[in-house]
């Protein structure tokens, strides 16, 4: 039996994880492991190739025991979170190209649209009548939409509806503006967030490995020029999260080497909230010839980055790409967030991933795996008490 050292870590449990020999780790190869969880465990970090390692050949159960010790001493209440709020899309026009999107249209492709002011609001206001505090603004790299477009539609958003939080414009849609616009990065952010942009999403991250993105992304920024974007919001005082789609082209070194300069950034600003992991969706694709990832694979990914973002306080669950069932699970493989209601979802959806939940449902599914439901803002700053919202 694995044993980890767990009387060093205030808030986890003793007694070890169960191997699946049942009996003492004796295989040089397991015994490896378990120094490695071990050592995780009393706080030293996991270095890149020992996370390439564990993602291949370490037991599930020992992944999961090891994420769930130490989401437990992360957040030793009982409480698990969730967050009420609505992605609403701007605009579908894009020239980004990427392979895995089956929501975007090309400029001049028939069924491309701007959002007009008046469905705009009304979603809004859907919004706060069942009670969201923020909506998750983002579209596509649309070529003729200038600076001031986002500034005035940020303004009027803020205006009418002041108590409502705008997470909005991932690194890449932040990227393209400066570009399009000539102006640096951060002053880009300077007049959005002067304008009202509350955080900033960390969509578009995929994978940052560069040749990765050259094949599934090839006019979207660059995997130094998306975490720069997130670096300089840091520096300006602003938040927000990091994401990862894997399950495409990827390589699990890549996954890791995806994880390192997420961790490095942390280290360097602190400004990231969570972190938000999702499966690639082939459906409708131009990479729909290509497996959909499973849960076997989605679980072990969640827990090893659980255990290798030790400077992350949140990891989300995607019920949205996994359903519920899977994203309770989720709760006992290292996350500690269940996300959104996500009144709306199109992206996800356009890829024929139907996956939907009642705020009651998601409460429940809290309490399914042994913990109590919480509601929670975009920084991870609790609302109301315990079940309540």
């Amino acid at each position: 039996m694995y044993r980890t050292r767990t009387s060093e870590i205030p808030g986890t449990r003793s007694g070890g994880v169960a191997g699946p020999e049942g009996g003492q780790a004796g295989t040089p190869r397991l015994r490896e492991i378990a120094r490695i969880l071990d050592r995780v465990l009393v706080g030293q970090r996991l270095r890149p190739e020992e996370g390439v390692w564990l993602l291949t050949e370490a037991p599930l159960s020992w992944l999961a025991e090891a994420a769930d010790q130490m989401t437990q001493w992360l957040h030793p209440h009982r409480y698990r979170t969730y967050h009420i709020d609505r992605n609403i899309n701007y605009t579908n026009v894009c020239i980004s190209g990427c392979q895995f999107c089956a929501f975007s249209r090309r400029p001049g492709q028939p069924g491309g649209w701007v959002i007009d002011q008046e469905s705009l609001f009304r979603k809004i206001e859907e919004t706060v009548a069942l009670g969201g505090d923020q909506i998750l603004l983002q579209g596509g790299l649309h070529p003729d939409l200038p600076l001031s477009w986002y500034e005035e539609l940020l303004q009027t958003i803020r205006q009418r509806f002041p108590e409502i939080n705008i997470h909005g414009f991932s690194p890449p849609e932040i990227a393209h503006l400066a570009q399009l616009s000539h102006l640096p990065i951060r002053e880009v952010l300077l007049r959005l967030k002067e304008a009202g942009l509350g955080s900033l999403p960390g969509g578009g991250a995929e994978i940052l490995v560069d040749r990765v993105r050259r094949r599934i992304s090839p006019h979207k920024v660059s995997s130094d020029g998306w975490l720069e974007v997130c670096r300089t919001w840091h520096q300006l005082g602003g938040r927000g999260s990091a994401t990862m789609m894997f399950g495409h082209v990827e390589t699990l070194a890549d996954r890791i080497e995806h994880l390192e300069r997420l961790r490095r950034l942390q280290d360097e600003t602190g400004g990231f909230t969570a972190f938000i992991p999702w499966t690639f969706q082939p459906g409708n694709t131009a990479l729909q010839h290509l497996p959909k990832t499973g849960t076997y694979d989605y679980l072990r990914t969640l827990a090893l980055s659980r255990l290798y973002l030790d400077n992350f306080l949140n990891i989300q669950a995607s019920w949205v790409t996994q359903g519920l069932k899977v994203a309770q699970m989720a709760l006992r493989f290292g996350a500690n967030d269940l996300g959104s209601l996500m009144i709306e979802e199109n992206v996800v959806a356009a890829a024929g991933t139907r996956c939907q939940a009642t705020l009651e449902q998601i409460k429940a599914a809290i309490r399914g795996a042994g913990f109590v439901p919480r509601r929670r803002n975009v920084f991870y700053e609790w609302i109301g008490p315990p079940n309540g919202g």
